[in-house]
């Protein structure tokens, strides 16, 4: 059997496999015990011949990866079953079969149902159940459908049960593939980081005071270091982005914002919003910062992001000159749309609201509040 680096349902289709060779085995025995009363005991070997290629044929199907991750096998098992169900009239007439004869197939016709609820999940499991739940009936007839009430409620019983099960197993099988992607990649950059401690930023670090104490020229030498020396930095502490159904790590996104005059605070755990609400908002940002570049020089800035569970708050404050509020409506008057569409108009469209607080000599401060939903 081929092995698959992470796939949980494995246990399953070995476990199917069993029950299908198991299961021949129980419809061989229920024929030879009811051999004296078969009508026609040539029809039963063909059909026993016709289900046992079968089983052999899924069998090695299911063992297979080709088997497992296409469906394809699943809906011819629950085909070719259903024929073998019927191939019961070769051995006894239909008037036998209503008046209690038994279905020589016996419990191998649940194998389908397994099969499509491995693959399928709950609704392929409860499809398999109702397609042999409407064979069995049709051989029995509607006037006998209280005597195959109970096998009915056990295929769809094992539908429900196998497809919910398959479909939990298939949930964690992903997210840990998630987790050792995530583990690898957090190794790999441990590995690199040392490196880089140990080599290229122990370099720029010496570069930067050594020009800082020349002087001159030098001086616009120990400011690239320095911020080449805080985007290693930055590229170090970055962790993957983690995005879980649709959504994306907003402090991914927003950690290589930080330089030598910007910090960028994050919660320790993923913050997780709709990928484009997250893009927004990362531009929302980067518009607030190229504003303070532009308008306040040398200030510093800060980004703090908080995780309010309804709902995540970015704040983004500079210790610059500052403005009037007054000022900022004449600049959207006078048709600069930074703050007017940039921040404000982005955080708008997705729902949330934009707050600024500003003082000349006092900096300024954005707060980006934008719900989950």
């Amino acid at each position: 059997m081929e092995r698959d680096s992470v796939d949980l349902l494995q246990p399953l289709w070995r476990a199917l496999v069993v029950f299908r060779l198991i299961t021949f085995g129980f419809a061989c025995f229920g024929v030879w015990i009811r051999w004296d009363g078969i009508v026609r005991p040539s029809g039963a070997i063909l059909q026993l011949v016709i289900m046992g290629v079968w089983t052999i044929v899924s069998s090695i199907g299911y063992s297979r990866r080709w088997g497992r991750r296409n469906t394809r096998l699943a809906f011819a098992d629950l085909i070719i079953t259903a024929a073998c169900m019927y191939a019961t009239l070769l051995a006894q007439p239909l008037i036998h079969i209503r008046g209690g004869a038994s279905v020589l197939t016996s419990v191998w016709v649940a194998g389908p149902v397994l099969a499509l609820a491995i693959s399928r999940g709950r609704d392929g499991g409860l499809l398999g159940a109702a397609a042999i739940s409407l064979v069995l009936l049709s051989l029995r007839g509607v006037d006998h459908a209280a005597n195959v009430l109970s096998n009915v409620q056990l295929l769809l019983v094992a539908g429900l049960v196998v497809g919910y099960a398959a479909s939990t197993m298939r949930r964690a099988g992903d997210r840990l593939r998630e987790a050792i992607a995530a583990e690898s990649a957090t190794a790999e950059r441990l590995r690199l980081s040392r490196s880089i401690h140990d080599g290229v930023m122990q370099v720029l670090a010496q570069v930067q005071r050594r020009g800082n104490d020349i002087g001159g020229e030098a001086v616009e030498l120990a400011r690239m270091a320095a911020e080449q020396e805080v985007a290693l930095r930055s590229l170090m502490a970055a962790r993957p982005v983690a995005v879980e159904g649709g959504r994306t790590d907003l402090c991914s996104q927003l950690l290589p914002l930080a330089t030598t005059k910007v910090d960028v605070v994050v919660p320790a755990v993923p913050v997780l919003l709709p990928s484009a609400a997250a893009d927004e908002l990362v531009a929302a940002v980067k518009e607030a910062l190229s504003n303070v570049a532009k308008h306040a020089g040398e200030a510093r800035s800060w980004v703090v992001v908080e995780d309010l569970d309804d709902a995540v708050l970015v704040s983004i404050r500079d210790d610059g000159i500052g403005t009037t509020v007054a000022q900022l409506e004449q600049a959207r008057v006078d048709g600069r749309l930074g703050v007017s569409e940039s921040i404000r108009g982005r955080i708008t469209d997705l729902g949330g609201t934009a707050t600024v607080r500003t003082a000349p000599g006092e900096g300024t401060e954005w707060e980006l509040k934008v719900d989950r939903a």
